[in-house]
C-alpha cells in the first residue's frame, strides 16, 4: 500500500458500513487514493462482497473491537483498546497511513488521537475546526466541539493552527483571524473574553479583532476562534438553517406551479447555494493539534461526505501544515517567554 494510505474507520458512524465502504470506493475511483477499511475484517469483507467491482487500491486492517456512539469517550483505552479507532490513530502513528477518518464517537476520536499521536509542541489540546459557507468563501470556525472551556493562551493556539489549515488545506492568503463575541467593540464581552482579546492581539497573527455570530457568514473574517460550546452552538445553526431553506423552497415549489417553474429555471444557481451550505463537499472537520493528520464527520455521514473527508484528509496530510503549526506555536511561546510546553 502506498504511503498516501487513508486509514478510513469503517465502523464508526449512525448508519451501516456499507455507506462508509461506498465512500471509500468512490475516493479511490475519483481521486486514486488508496484507503485501509479498518474494522472487524470478516465482517468488513462480507459486506464488500456486495459490490460488483472492488478497486485494487482497497486494502483491509482488521480491529475486533467497535466503538459505539453511546460509549464513554475513555472506551478506546480501557474496554476496547483494539477498536477501529484505535487502529486507525496506531496506523498513522507508525506510518502506515498518512491521515485517518472517522464518522464515529467525537470525544472517542478526540482520545484515540491524542494518545496515540500525541499532540504538537506546545499546544496542550485539540481543537475541532468545521468549515462554514460566506458569501465570498469559507470561514474556518474552531473550536466547535471538542472543548467546552477554553483559556486564553488555548485560544492562542486554536488561532494558530486555524490560520495555518486556512493558509495551507484552504488556500486563503493570510487569513484574517476573529474572537467570537457579542459585539465588534474591544471592551465587548464578559472578563474572560476581553482577557483573550488581549492575549490575541499579541499573538503574531493576523487578529482582527472582535466578530459576531453573523460575520461567520457575512463578515471580512477567515478564521474565528471560540470555544467548544459556542462553537457547535454556530456550527449546528448553520446546518439546521442551511437545511430549513433548502427544505423550504423544495416545498414551496411543490405547492405552486409558477414558483416551481422559477425554480427550474434558477436551477444551476440553487444547485450552487446548496453545494456550498452542504457539511458534505467538505466531509469532515480536521482535529487540530494532534501530531497526525485526523477528519472527524457527521455520525450520519453520506458516501459522498466520506469520498470528500478522504479526500482532505490527504490535502492535511501532505500540506505539511503540522509542522508549520508546531514551528509557529514556539516562536509565539518564545516571543512571550514561555515554556515549550504550554
Amino acid at each position: 500500500m502506498a504511503e498516501r494510505a487513508i486509514a478510513l474507520d469503517v465502523m464508526g458512524g449512525d448508519g451501516p458500513p456499507q455507506v462508509r465502504l461506498q465512500g471509500a470506493v468512490d475516493a479511490v475511483a475519483d481521486f486514486g487514493l488508496p484507503v485501509l477499511l479498518v474494522g472487524p475484517i470478516r465482517r468488513v469483507r462480507r459486506e464488500l462482497g456486495r459490490f460488483r467491482q472492488i478497486p485494487s487500491d482497497l486494502d483491509l486492517v482488521d480491529a475486533a473491537d467497535v466503538v459505539d456512539m453511546h460509549d464513554p469517550p475513555l472506551a478506546v483505552l480501557r474496554g476496547k483498546r483494539n477498536s477501529s479507532l484505535s487502529v486507525c490513530a496506531d496506523l498513522v502513528r507508525r506510518g502506515a497511513a498518512s491521515a485517518m477518518v472517522t464518522a464515529g464517537n467525537t470525544g472517542a476520536a478526540w482520545v484515540a488521537a491524542k494518545s496515540s499521536l500525541g499532540m504538537i509542541d506546545g499546544v496542550d489540546r485539540p481543537a475541532l475546526a468545521a468549515i462554514l459557507p460566506k458569501r465570498d468563501g469559507h470561514t474556518l470556525v474552531l473550536d466547535v466541539g471538542a472543548n467546552v472551556e477554553v483559556k486564553p493562551h488555548q485560544l492562542v493556539q486554536f488561532a494558530v493552527m486555524g490560520s495555518f489549515y486556512a493558509s495551507a488545506v484552504l488556500g486563503v492568503d493570510n487569513p484574517r483571524v476573529g474572537l467570537m463575541s457579542v459585539g465588534e467593540e474591544e471592551s465587548k464581552g464578559g472578563p474572560r473574553v476581553r482577557q483573550q482579546y488581549q492575549v490575541l492581539k499579541n499573538a503574531g497573527i493576523n487578529f482582527v479583532g472582535n466578530v459576531e455570530g453573523r460575520d461567520v457568514f457575512l463578515g471580512e473574517v477567515d478564521v474565528v476562534v471560540c470555544d467548544g460550546f459556542t462553537g457547535n452552538v454556530v456550527l449546528k445553526v448553520a446546518e439546521g438553517l442551511g437545511e430549513m431553506v433548502v427544505g423550504m423552497l423544495k416545498e414551496e415549489a411543490r405547492q405552486s406551479p409558477l414558483y416551481g417553474a422559477g425554480l427550474v429555471l434558477a436551477k444551476g444557481a440553487f444547485r450552487n447555494v446548496k453545494r456550498k451550505v452542504d457539511y458534505s463537499e467538505h466531509g469532515g472537520a480536521p482535529l487540530l493539534g494532534v501530531n497526525g493528520a485526523c477528519l472527524i464527520g457527521h455520525g450520519r455521514s453520506s458516501a459522498k461526505a466520506i469520498r470528500n473527508a478522504i479526500r482532505f484528509a490527504d490535502s492535511y496530510a501532505s500540506s505539511g501544515v503540522i509542522r508549520q503549526i508546531g514551528d509557529k506555536i514556539l516562536e509565539v511561546l518564545a516571543v512571550r517567554g514561555e515554556p515549550q510546553q504550554v
